[in-house]
């Protein structure tokens, strides 16, 4: 009888995942919508959601890719650059900023943290504003540290792996930053900030920035044998934890790092790295690494029924404006991302495609 009862619960079991699949399938299309909405959505998701997601032709979501200039976020983050091409006047912090003041956390005001964030809403790097904003920057904007040009670097890798990918997204040659990348990498594959300070084992959090700076200016200049190297052993870092595992005792290394964040500013979440690599597969061609399930499986669990996914932490600091409607609520940023890493491990867009 035991047998018995076992296996209608498993046929309980079944009928329950058949249910669900199914009200998710029937979701897809109302997410869709949501994302795509007119009035609450901006052209920085509507864009992405029609390449990633629908398949549209170029030529129509590059239409909407032009409205972030003029539009939404993208017009209203550009609103707030000086007339000398920085924001709040610095290069990682702004020109107030007071350390050991009464600020809670850190401000994300500042240029560096404007551009990342005009990356991901895909402002046309060929555009004319963004020609005259990358000369403008190069010309007035020095790094806090030791009042380094802009381009040229600063001395931590997270801070650089940003850069990179910035400046390699607006068309700046980054080539002596990536060397100098390249020579920072820890034996155990990837990064880290405090190396300086006698680290010599990587951080997800260091790790994730600078893979994305690679995989940026291997997308935009064509990279090298060096460049890729030293990204596939990156993601061996990432890969052989899990995406977010100790490697020493399998536990989480950070609960955070199981937290949907956005902007993840420097942060690393799972979210990210497998956004990372599926950004990495269609480059590169290839299956996904199955060494991904867990980290997919997790991602697929936080979907809500309604089908989208929820907001659960962003950092705390200064910012312009919120994109998200607060922790807890449905996050159109961490919806897209999730439906495409899905998207692209179930196989629906071929890699490389």
């Amino acid at each position: 009888m035991l047998w018995e009862q076992r296996l209608g619960r498993e046929r309980r079991d079944r009928r329950q995942d058949v249910v669900r699949v199914a009200r998710m399938m029937e979701s897809d299309d109302a997410v869709i919508d949501w994302l795509l909405d007119p009035q609450a959505s901006d052209p920085a998701i509507r864009w992405q959601v029609m390449r990633d997601l629908l398949d549209a032709p170029e030529d129509q979501w590059r239409v909407e890719r032009a409205k972030v200039e003029t539009h939404g976020w993208g017009a209203r983050l550009l609103s707030h650059q000086d007339d000398d091409g920085q924001w709040d006047g610095g290069a990682h912090f702004p020109a107030d900023f007071v350390w050991g003041g009464d600020e809670p956390g850190q401000p994300w005001t500042s240029t560096s943290h404007a551009l990342a964030q005009l990356r991901e809403f895909g402002l046309d790097p060929a555009s004319d504003r963004v020609t005259r904003m990358v000369a403008l920057i190069g010309a007035n904007c020095r790094w806090e540290y030791d009042d380094l040009p802009y381009w040229g670097g600063e001395v931590e890798p997270c801070i650089n792996g940003a850069l990179v990918a910035n400046g390699a997204y607006f068309g700046v040659d980054m080539g002596p930053v990536v060397d100098r990348l390249l020579g920072e990498r820890l034996e155990d594959g990837g990064w880290n900030c405090e190396a300086e300070n006698g680290s010599v084992r990587s951080s997800f959090d260091t790790t994730i920035n600078v893979l994305e700076g690679l995989l940026q200016h291997e997308r935009s200049t064509g990279g090298s044998d060096a460049v890729r190297e030293a990204r596939r052993s990156g993601e061996e870092y990432l890969l052989r934890r899990g995406l977010y595992r100790r490697l020493s005792t399998g536990e989480p290394a950070d609960e955070r790092y199981l937290r949907l964040t956005h902007p993840n500013r420097w942060q690393y979440d799972l979210l990210r790295g497998l956004d990372h690599f599926r950004a990495s597969g269609e480059l590169n061609g290839g299956a996904p690494d199955e060494r991904l399930e867990e980290a997919v499986e997790v991602v697929r669990s936080r979907r809500r029924d309604d089908g989208t996914w929820p907001l659960d932490r962003t950092p705390t600091g200064r910012r312009w404006f919120d994109v998200d409607d607060g922790e807890g609520e449905p996050s159109r940023w961490i919806t897209l991302r999730a439906m495409r890493v899905l998207r692209w491990w179930s196989g629906e867009v071929p890699a490389g495609g």
